[in-house]
């Protein structure tokens, strides 16, 4: 029983690590995204965002959900080093 459920930690901590990996991967994409809008400013971004959209609000709007993602990335990564971790200290 307590082998299996070392088994199970180390599993979970093993998932964590590669969500964390796609979460930075896809951090990174949308860090370039923002770079190539905000820099091109093409019509078609303000007609989707809606009217009485500036370039400033979207930028903004922007950088708030890229600062809220990247901190749950950090707390993940806390939760994912603990489960690393016990898994290490489970298996001895």
């Amino acid at each position: 029983m307590n082998d299996d459920f070392a088994k199970r930690v180390g599993s979970a901590a093993i998932a964590g690590w590669w969500t964390i990996l796609i979460g930075s991967l896809f951090l990174t994409l949308q860090w370039l995204m923002s770079q190539m809008l905000l820099s091109a400013k093409p019509d078609w971004v303000l007609t989707l965002w809606g009217p009485g959209i500036s370039w400033a609000t979207v930028g903004t709007i922007w950088w708030w959900i890229m600062a809220i993602f990247k901190m749950t990335l950090w707390l993940m990564a806390l939760l994912v080093i603990w489960l690393s971790l016990w898994a290490r200290r489970l298996r001895s």
